[in-house]
């Protein structure tokens, strides 16, 4: 019992870090537009993400139950323990590295190839996924991009259209004053993806070591605080780097822009979490950027860094689920 207690603490805290990380990594995401119209001074988008990051996150919990129990079952999951422990740790890996150079990775796709990755190692064989479930999920993160990127083309065209006319500088003060409420309202719907992930790897921790009552997949109420906090908190940090690869290495973007975008992505992520699917936000942000850009001037695109993330979005599943795999091969000589 011991033994069982101090690694599900371990996963706990492990998976608070996660959120944490998770915070200042995909902070980003969610401000990036804001800052780079001006229409957000970088402190204030900042604080304005982490209130916003911390009520979404209590808001949703649909996303922790598919964490919890499509990608494996919970409740027959063999040295389940070590198989989240070795997820948790290989997801934080690698979006540290991807952070360190300043890549906007998914920290969606690190958690799931993460625990793929974790419990094949553990039972050495690829039965052990739920695969429906796990297929569900990797259908939305491959689609995701490419609905956001459509959304963000048919949004910009739209707003086009009907400022075609419009005083500029007129225009752009009123978006850049749009662009409060659509910064708010994607760090809003942040929280009620990305949070979730974390919730749904404890709450599976706590069903493997048989601290989850009635085997429900609900996460307790003190995860979704705890989880909801550390996100906050890492969302106060923020993520510089990636803000100025989101913010402005895609394309130049102007305040209208910003705000089609923002709107873009947050109706991308608010429908997924309304069908309890997880995704990446970091796609769904970029990718918006990259339809609104493509509807204003395809050649004012930097498709360099579109390239660069894409390659970047491809090879974090597998690397993250090789990553877990090793760490899993690792504790199970120890643990």
């Amino acid at each position: 019992m011991d033994y069982i207690l101090v690694i599900t603490i371990a996963i706990v805290i492990f998976s608070l870090i996660f959120d944490f990380i998770n915070g200042f990594h995909d902070t980003a995401n969610a401000v990036a537009t804001a800052v780079s119209t001006r229409a957000l001074t970088p402190k204030v988008a900042i604080f304005l993400a982490a209130i916003m990051n911390f009520i979404g996150a209590l808001t949703f919990t649909g996303v922790a139950g598919t964490i919890t129990s499509d990608i494996v079952d919970p409740f027959k999951l063999q040295n389940g323990l070590v198989v989240v422990l070795a997820a948790i740790i290989a997801a934080i890996a690698w979006n540290l590295i991807t952070w360190v150079y300043g890549i906007p990775s998914s920290s969606s796709h690190a958690l799931i190839g993460a625990i793929a990755g974790a419990a094949i190692a553990s039972q050495h064989s690829f039965n052990v996924l739920h695969y429906q479930g796990f297929s569900k999920i990797i259908i939305v993160l491959l689609l995701s991009p490419l609905i956001a990127f459509c959304v963000g083309f048919c949004i910009y065209s739209v707003v086009k259209i009907v400022f075609k006319n419009a005083n500029l500088t007129k225009t752009n003060r009123n978006f850049r004053y749009f662009q409060i409420f659509t910064a708010s309202l994607q760090s809003f719907s942040h929280g009620t993806n990305d949070a979730q992930k974390s919730m749904g790897i404890i709450t599976l921790a706590l069903i493997v070591a048989g601290l989850q009552n009635g085997g429900s997949v609900e996460p307790q109420f003190w995860v979704k605080v705890a989880c909801a906090t550390a996100m906050g908190l890492g969302t106060a940090v923020g993520g510089w780097k990636i803000i100025k690869t989101v913010g402005g290495n895609i394309m130049k973007i102007r305040p209208a822009n910003g705000a089609a975008a923002d709107l873009s992505s947050a109706l991308t992520i608010f429908v997924a979490s309304s069908l309890h699917f997880p995704l990446s936000t970091t796609h769904v942000v970029s990718s918006s950027i990259l339809g609104v850009g493509a509807s204003n001037r395809i050649k004012g695109v930097k498709w360099n860094t579109a390239k660069r993330m894409v390659i970047t979005w491809v090879i974090t599943l597998p690397i993250s689920a090789i990553l877990a795999a090793l760490v899993f091969f690792v504790f199970d000589i120890f643990l």
